[in-house]
């Protein structure tokens, strides 16, 4: 007779990574669980990737994994940008973003605006191998702002600006459009440089063309590139843009050049071969990027490859 209980079992969170498609994770008894205006927030243990967030029943970051997300987000246009000074990450209320930014010695100020005051707070209670003490450090301006109505408004000017949001659905959409793109591109300095995720060319492709052309609409220079991220569930897009600054332009050697001139450390995933190495294009996304989509506008905010949050992590995973 077996002593094994319903209380013994493992429990799994899955993912709809599409309509299709998605993955599942193994999780401990949740950490913390909270409902804000704006979203609910779990954090969870897992065996595999240690401590996670998800907000809205989607996986956004882990201990374990991080770092494949933040240093290509931070880390490609940082390098790129001959001497980044001021940096605004939209979103990144988990303070991964901020705490990448500023392991660059030339960084003097990194401004978050975070629309949810609860994701931060969640971050400085149970996310430590996250943000690792950014939120102390003098150089972080954390508001808690609407990052869209900053943008459009603000007479601040920044070397680089990070747009660290959820998926391209629902209200996000509205930070993945030709006007937001031009009013970022107007905080930017003269050499700033834009970068940003833009959906998974395997899950999303569709959704992934449409943001590069909508960036291509506004900026003289769009570099996608493209990463595994592995609480995401598949190869994931990231963009570069700017009108000056070509993260192509820079060998592999001048790239750990600066790395260790500026003092970089603790990169897990970053360096000279991998910063030109996610700009390589495979066959399909070159593929994919030639089809003629027309870009995302306020007037035009569909996209219907990305499940609204609301309808994901609601499967069952059926054990046999």
């Amino acid at each position: 007779m077996s002593n094994t209980t319903a209380s013994d079992k493992p429990t799994y969170l899955v993912e709809q990574v599409n309509a299709n498609y998605g993955f599942f994770l193994r999780v401990e008894p949740p950490v913390y669980q909270g409902r804000t205006q704006f979203q609910d927030i779990e954090v969870f243990d897992t065996p595999m990737f240690g401590r996670v967030l998800r907000l809205d029943n989607v996986f956004q970051t882990s201990d374990r994994d991080e770092f494949f997300y933040h240093e290509n987000m931070c880390h490609v246009p940082a390098i790129a940008h001959p001497c980044p000074r001021r940096a605004l990450v939209i979103g990144g209320g988990d303070g991964g973003a901020a705490e990448e930014l500023l392991k660059h010695s030339t960084m003097e100020q990194v401004v978050v605006a975070e629309l949810d005051p609860g994701v931060v707070d969640a971050a400085k209670q149970y996310l430590g191998g996250i943000h690792r003490g950014v939120f102390d450090d003098l150089r972080l301006d954390m508001r808690i702002m609407d990052g869209k109505a900053y943008i459009e408004t603000t007479q601040d000017r920044f070397d680089q600006i990070v747009i660290d949001l959820t998926d391209a659905s629902g209200p996000s959409l509205a930070l993945y459009t030709r006007e937001f793109y031009s009013a970022c591109r107007r905080v930017l300095g003269a050499s700033g440089v834009l970068s940003l995720h833009v959906e998974s060319p395997v899950a999303h492709p569709g959704t992934f063309n449409r943001i590069i052309k909508t960036l291509q609409a506004v900026f003289g220079i769009v570099r996608p590139y493209l990463v595994y991220v592995p609480t995401y569930g598949t190869l994931w897009g990231m963009a570069c843009a700017s009108d000056r600054v070509d993260p192509l332009a820079c060998s592999a050697v001048e790239v750990d050049t600066r790395i260790t001139a500026r003092g970089l450390h603790d990169l897990q995933y970053y360096n000279g071969d991998t910063h030109r190495a996610v700009f390589v294009q495979p066959n399909f996304v070159r593929a994919l990027l030639e089809i003629n989509v027309p870009p995302f506008t306020s007037e035009d905010l569909v996209s219907s490859e990305v499940i609204p949050t609301e309808e994901r992590g609601k499967l069952v995973l059926k054990q046999t």
